[in-house]
């Protein structure tokens, strides 16, 4: 990724903490504590001089009531600089991938020579809000004078209203929720429970075994829990080395529970965590003595109809990044794809292999190809590691430029399905 003037954005370092299921070790960390974490030990490790760096953006789904800009409250508890400015993106699911998008755009232009990207996601301290009726019941209360005109302000509020309102978990658009999507595509596309059980067993083995070997660990930071700091998490916890088909078999479906395929087993679960990348113009990199993780080749994002398939994002966005690359799947030394559900990702394999689909949707002569499942996401994916919405995509973009590294690979195409029918595809290259 560069502009007219070539300069080359670089990825010259990345970590995230631990992810670990919602209401567990960081039930009492919030998305700003988990991004200081995940920024100040990628500061730490990068080696770069916390001055260097002008701009830090962050993608964050649910924002915390209290802390709506993550990024610039990050930037604040972190051991930057007072001075660095901070933003916060949402483009659900791929809003880390958004966010080292903006940050890249802005080294690619002359803004800045250095930015901090990445994401953050607390799901254990999701904002609990009023019904409307109960919420302007409230605000009258606050402007009248009296104490008769503030009980008067209740008068029409009924038990019900007061009854908390949780954050949407459906579409606006279609009020389907993204587990009753997942089940829509599972029957349309004639995908069944089998082959999902086995793409998650899929994700949990290759998890279980980045682990055991280390891989993963030197990508993740230990993080302390408060108030007193005496307890500490530094790995992921939602991952099941010991789980079988058979095992995965026996859970029941939980969006459609008399003839559905979608399970807890075959979907990623709720999560809290942190992830972060440097982001560096190549010619900084070099001047510094860096060398760089990796570079960002191209990016698209792309939407579909949510009424149609919701999470077929990424078979619309990939071959965009692909061209724009001016490179195609074939060449990809290694493919990581958000598994938001086993299903989600099996479409879209399906789609990239499809004549009808190239042709039908997306005006293509020939399909993109077909998925290398050797190639695919090697250390596990979102239904083992988990998904904290607004920082999974940073975590892939380190996972891929590391193993690529490890490999001696040249390239690498990373996905996202993203709410709202949208998707996200960026080719990195080493």
């Amino acid at each position: 990724m560069s502009n007219s003037t070539g300069r080359r954005v670089a990825i010259v370092a990345g970590c995230r903490t631990p992810f670990v299921r919602a209401g567990g070790e960081f039930k009492d960390l919030g998305a700003v504590e988990l991004g200081r974490a995940a920024v100040t030990e990628l500061i730490a490790r990068s080696g770069v001089d916390p001055r260097e760096v002008r701009e830090l953006v962050f993608g964050c789904v649910i924002a915390p009531v209290r802390s709506p800009n993550v990024a610039r409250e990050v930037a604040l508890a972190s051991s930057l600089p007072r001075d660095v400015p901070g933003f916060t993106v949402n483009r659900a699911c791929a809003s880390a991938n958004q966010a080292i998008v903006s940050a890249a755009e802005g080294i690619a232009c002359g803004q800045y020579d250095t930015a901090i990207a990445g994401g953050a996601e607390s799901l254990s301290e999701v904002p609990i809000s009023w019904s409307r009726p109960a919420a302007q019941a409230i605000v009258a209360a606050g402007k009248a004078r009296g104490i008769a005109a503030k009980v008067g302000a209740f008068s029409k509020v009924r038990p019900r209203d007061l009854l908390p309102v949780p954050p949407a978990i459906a579409e606006h658009s279609t009020g389907l929720t993204m587990g009753q999507s997942a089940e829509k595509m599972a029957k349309e596309n004639r995908i069944g429970r089998e082959e999902q059980d086995r793409f998650a067993l899929a994700s949990h083995l290759n998890a279980a075994k980045g682990w055991e070997t280390g891989v993963l660990r030197a990508e993740t930071v230990t993080v302390w829990a408060p108030p007193k700091l005496d307890r500490h998490c530094d790995r992921d916890n939602q991952i099941r080395a010991d789980t079988t088909c058979e095992a995965l078999a026996k859970l029941p479906p939980v969006f459609d529970r008399r003839h559905g395929s979608v399970t807890a087993g075959n979907a990623s679960p709720l999560t809290d965590g942190a992830a972060a990348v440097l982001l560096m113009a190549d010619a900084k990199a070099r001047a510094l003595g860096i060398e760089p993780l990796g570079y960002i080749r191209s990016y698209a994002f792309a939407a579909t109809d949510p009424w149609g398939q919701l999470l077929m994002g990424p078979a619309y966005a990939a071959p965009v990044a692909l061209d724009r690359a001016n490179l195609t799947l074939a060449e990809m030394d290694l493919i990581e794809m958000h598994e938001a559900f086993a299903v989600q990702v099996l479409s879209n394999i399906q789609a990239f292999e499809s004549a009808a689909f190239a042709r039908e949707k997306l005006g293509r002569d020939k399909p993109l190809g077909e998925v290398d499942r050797s190639k695919l996401n090697v250390h596990g994916g979102s239904i083992a590691l988990g998904h904290p919405f607004g920082a999974t995509g940073a975590r892939m973009v380190t996972q891929l430029l590391c193993e690529l590294k490890r490999r001696n690979g040249r390239f690498g195409l990373l996905t996202v399905c993203a709410q709202g029918g949208m998707g996200c595809a960026m080719v990195l290259e080493r």
